[in-house]
């Protein structure tokens, strides 16, 4: 009995053993299974083709920077510009402080005059003329785009200038060529030039990439001659696109980058990794004229554009027009109107396509040639490709109402150069009482005589503005003494009492739209400040 115990004793421990030695090995596989999975990149429910991409190492970055600038340099110049005295030129104070407003986006954006320059990141520095600054002279640089010599650069390096010359990457010291403009275009700050090919040696142009590939936080290099230092590489990446920076050009979206830019990398490349200018270096962001990390590059895209067309027959750049002014999109504007999408109007010049087309103020364009129209973008983009003189269809909503015309496109340029100008005195021959108003403005009636000159209509003339209490609803939405209220959330304003009556019903929370009219006869047009009543 105690024999046939101890034999089923000692099976059972043999079992126990076996038991435990397959828990043991199944643990051991498991191990080395997960750690093979670990160091192939798979980990837990991971698929395979979701591996993380392996990081690149600071050498074969720097060695991309190197081969890239390599590929690059010889295709971009120095070009230096010698301007005899001028006239300064004095802006019309009346006008809206137009002048004013311009001199302010250079000095925030190029550096303005701080350092003795006349508007341009580049800018323009006397090199010790003497007291009078006999001839000033400026820095900037180019990208040869073509082996015949044509550079592509910014219109303001050779703003005014007399004579310009350029230097090429392998020019001897002292060795430049003389330059001539091509052609220009004022809306995109671009510029061609040319110089006669050197008999020596032939020219190397740099190839155009496709900016609307890029994305935010691609790596790309501004080249130049800052500070007149030539042949200069600076990395960084591509940290906005889209960026529009001066609200009064509607064909300047451009990319943001923290490569640095400094004065005199004007009208350099901004280069991705595979050796392609993809941006033309325009601007900085500044307060003390120097780098601050945030520079801006006319995307390759519309510099291909104009470029082509700088160089055809006509030298010039024809964009379309169908004569409206519209602001950016707002929430409060969207509701106060009653459209998801689209523009709406805040103006129309007389007698120009959109005019002759029946489109009034406050409609809402929402399509154009079958295209949908979302933004203003939309719309400038659509229109400024079309060739002036087609004819295109104009879906739009006024009222609630969906409605269709069609509208003749014209010539931007020719439009904006019939535009003319007006007197530009302070008006301050109405003696009726200012009216305080719980939106932070003070506003007046319109007498006929007004009327008249600021080219309104009789039968919605308007209150003008004479002054905005700072820090108030109107201050935060950029009213300014001046502005001629026509309408507050589409209701006709004609005096104080209009006025009182329609801001006496808004309540707090409540979108308020105002359509406003900014200066005088031709240089006049409607415009929209919208908000929402604190």
């Amino acid at each position: 009995m105690n024999s046939r115990f101890s034999a089923l004793l000692a099976q059972a421990r043999a079992q126990r053993l076996i038991s435990s030695l397959a828990i043991l090995l199944t643990l051991a596989v498991g191990i080395l299974i997960g750690t093979v999975l670990s160091r192939s990149g798979v980990r837990g429910n991971s698929l395979p083709d979701a591996a993380l991409l392996p990081m690149q190492s600071p050498q074969q970055l720097s060695n991309t920077f190197g081969q890239v600038a390599k590929k690059v340099e010889p295709a971009v110049v120095n070009i230096n510009t010698e301007s005899n005295p001028k006239p300064r030129r004095r802006f019309n104070r009346g006008q809206g402080n137009q002048g004013d407003d311009l001199q302010d986006f250079f000095n925030r954006f190029f550096g303005g005059q701080g350092q003795g320059g006349q508007g341009g990141e580049d800018d323009q520095n006397p090199f010790g003329d003497g007291p009078g600054n006999e001839r000033s002279r400026s820095l900037g640089s180019g990208v040869i785009l073509n082996q015949n010599g044509y550079i592509i650069t910014n219109f303001h390096v050779v703003d005014g200038a007399d004579r310009i010359r350029v230097k090429l990457k392998d020019d001897p010291p002292g060795v430049q060529h003389d330059a001539k403009v091509v052609g220009i275009d004022r809306e995109t700050d671009l510029a061609v030039i040319k110089i006669d090919p050197p008999k020596d040696r032939t020219l190397v142009p740099a190839t155009l990439g496709d900016s609307d590939a890029l994305t935010v936080g691609d790596w790309v290099l501004a080249m130049g001659s800052p500070f007149g230092l030539e042949n200069t590489v600076t990395a960084g990446i591509v940290s906005a696109r889209g960026r529009n920076i001066n609200p009064t050009r509607q064909f300047q979206s451009f990319i943001q980058t923290d490569a640095a830019i400094n004065p005199g990398n004007s009208g350099g490349p901004l280069v991705n990794m595979r050796g392609e200018v993809i941006g033309i270096n325009t601007a900085i962001y500044t307060q003390g004229f120097g780098y601050q990390g945030v520079g801006f590059a006319m995307p390759s895209n519309t510099v291909r554009e104009v470029y082509d067309q700088l160089t055809s027959a006509q030298h010039r750049v024809a964009r379309g027009s169908i004569g409206v002014t519209f602001n950016p999109e707002t929430p409060a504007l969207a509701r106060v109107y009653g459209v998801k999408q689209g523009v709406t109007i805040s103006g129309v010049t007389p007698g120009l396509g959109a005019d002759k087309a029946g489109l009034k103020g406050e409609d809402t364009i929402t399509a154009v040639n079958g295209k949908p129209v979302k933004n203003g973008d939309d719309l400038v983009n659509i229109i400024s490709e079309i060739k002036p003189g087609t004819k295109v269809p104009v879906e739009y909503v006024r009222n609630g109402q969906h409605k269709a015309t069609t509208v003749a496109v014209g010539d931007r340029s020719k439009m904006l150069s019939d535009s003319g100008s007006s007197d530009s005195e302070d008006d301050n021959t109405d003696a009726s009482q200012p009216s305080p108003s719980k939106l932070g403005l003070t506003v007046r009636n319109v007498t006929n005589d007004m009327v008249d000159r600021f080219g309104l209509d009789e039968k919605n003339r308007g209150v003008q503005v004479t002054e905005v209490k700072p820090d108030s609803f109107a201050d935060d939405l950029q009213m300014a003494p001046g502005y001629i209220i026509l309408k507050i959330n589409r209701q006709t304003v004609n005096s104080e009492e209009d006025f009182r009556r329609i801001t006496s019903q808004l309540k707090s929370g409540q979108d308020v739209v105002f359509l406003v009219h900014v200066g005088r006869g031709a240089n006049g047009g409607n415009t929209f400040l919208s908000g929402t009543l604190p």
